[in-house]
C-alpha cells in the first residue's frame, strides 16, 4: 500500500473519531456520568473532604438533565467527578503531609 493511500486512510479514520465524539449526549450519557461524579463524591464524603463546588456542580448537572440539555448535563457531571477526585486526592496527600508542615 502507498504512503498516500496510508495518509488518506489515516485522516479519514481520524475524521471519523472526531465526527463520533461530537454527536449529542444521550440520557443514558448523563446518567452514567452522574452516577459516576455521585459514586465519587460519597468516596470523598467518607475522607471528611466533600468539597462545596462539588455538590453545587452536581445540582447544575441535574438541572441541565431535566431541562433536556444533556450535552451539558453530561460536561457538569464530568466536571463535578473531576472536583470529588481531586478533593480525595487532597484528602489522602494531606492526611501526612501536615506533619512537614510543623514548627518544631
Amino acid at each position: 500500500m502507498s504512503a498516500a493511500i496510508k495518509a488518506v486512510l489515516a485522516a479519514s479514520a481520524l475524521l471519523i473519531a472526531t465526527a463520533t465524539c461530537a454527536l449529542a449526549a444521550s440520557e443514558a450519557d448523563y446518567k452514567a456520568a452522574y452516577a459516576a461524579a455521585e459514586a465519587a463524591n460519597k468516596e470523598a464524603g467518607s475522607l471528611r473532604n466533600q468539597w462545596t463546588t462539588t455538590a453545587s456542580t452536581l445540582s447544575a448537572a441535574k438541572k441541565a438533565a431535566e431541562a433536556g440539555d444533556f450535552d451539558a448535563a453530561v460536561a457538569k457531571a464530568k466536571e463535578a467527578e473531576a472536583l470529588a477526585k481531586a478533593s480525595i486526592f487532597q484528602a489522602t496527600s494531606e492526611k501526612e503531609r501536615w506533619k512537614d508542615m510543623e514548627v518544631r
